[in-house]
């Protein structure tokens, strides 16, 4: 191969590379949220497509008229230690795109009050936009949908796009057509399908979604797939593809993108107080595992020597709080793990280090 062509596949393969990365951060990509990213997946689609099919069995759908990728990631093992909203929430999204499919155009007002009748008429709790509580629940499920490119404009005018409203689940099957969570994930196509298939499947899905794999939490069928030489080389093959690097250690898995371009939320980060807490958390379950008790008495220490820190907190139960939503960070990056009443901190938190802090 001469020297263009060696230059040429290898700006392929990294353009490839992030493609991959930036679907896995965000699975529902718009070109008005990112023009330039759009555009490499719209150009690398075939590759790409491949790519999430033989690894991970997730499907890709790409629009270049209207704008739009969307990685549909299905799983058997929900997490539930990462939501997006608390179950409020997730009532009023349905409500509301239910709503905005019926009628994408209208206004912020009319939108609020057929959500408040839609709540009564299908026997839900009701929703009152007259509630501080529950205006703002209604504002964070509108700008979820403002960020995902489905609703734009303003209290005046607001305006859906159906095709991106109907694209945010990704469900093998409609809720509408089942009766439980298992039925909802259900993927027919392992039914008959060799044994293998699932294993390189949900053996990629674990490593490129989560933060941390612990042998412990896997299968023995999966950790005899990633343990075995062609296993192992079909892992390293496809995470490599995808620009990232596959470390393990004798407790786990972990894959590591030296860009942070797979990074929906990074940690640890200063860019919120839960997240400084959950450092210091953890430097507190380095001594030793904690009741929640212990770390809440951390949480109101830290309150009481920063006065002019976490204000949100600085109030009765703020401390409780506090610890709550930091040991919840822990949990969801794999660093830490309640079992009856103890936090113990987990192998990967070995990674993560705090330094004392001066006032």
């Amino acid at each position: 191969m001469s020297r263009t062509g060696n230059q040429l596949a290898r700006l392929e393969s990294e353009e490839v590379a992030r493609g991959v990365r930036l679907l896995l951060a965000r699975p529902l990509l718009t070109a008005v949220y990112d023009h330039d990213g759009f555009d490499l997946i719209r150009r690398r689609r075939e590759p790409i497509v491949k790519w999430f099919d033989y690894y991970c069995g997730w499907r890709v759908h790409v629009e270049p008229r209207a704008g739009y990728a969307r990685l549909f990631k299905t799983t058997q093992r929900p997490d539930r230690t990462r939501p997006q909203f608390d179950r409020r929430r997730y009532m009023l999204l349905c409500l509301v795109c239910a709503e905005l499919l019926a009628a994408p155009s209208t206004t912020l007002d009319a939108l609020a009050t057929r959500t408040k009748q839609a709540a009564a008429a299908d026997d839900l709790p009701p929703f009152d936009p007259s509630r501080r509580s529950d205006r703002s629940a209604f504002a964070d499920v509108l700008t979820f949908l403002q960020e995902q490119g489905a609703v734009e404009g303003d209290e005046l005018q607001i305006r859906a796009d159906p095709t991106l409203i109907t694209r945010l689940l990704a469900a093998p099957a409609s809720p509408s057509t089942v009766d439980t969570i298992e039925d909802l994930t259900r993927e027919s196509r392992y039914e008959n399908a060799h044994r293998s298939l699932w294993q390189r499947h949900s053996v990629m899905r674990r490593l490129v979604d989560d933060p941390v794999v612990y042998r412990d939490e896997l299968t023995a069928s999966q950790l005899a797939f990633l343990t075995s030489p062609s296993g192992r080389k079909i892992v390293q093959t496809g995470v490599g593809l995808a620009g990232c690097t596959l470390e393990e250690r004798a407790e786990g898995f972990l894959v590591v993108d030296a860009d942070a371009i797979a990074t929906d939320t990074r940690f640890p980060d200063d860019d919120s107080n839960a997240k400084v807490a959950a450092l210091l958390l953890l430097d507190r379950l380095a001594r030793g595992p904690a009741r929640f008790e212990d770390l809440v008495e951390e949480a109101r220490e830290l309150l009481t020597r920063f006065r002019n820190w976490a204000k949100a907190y600085q109030s009765d139960g703020g401390a409780g709080r506090l610890a709550a939503d930091g040991l919840a960070l822990l949990e969801a990056f794999g660093l830490a793990r309640t079992e009856n009443g103890t936090v113990r901190r987990l192998p990967a938190a070995a990674r993560y280090a705090v330094e004392e802090l001066h006032d």
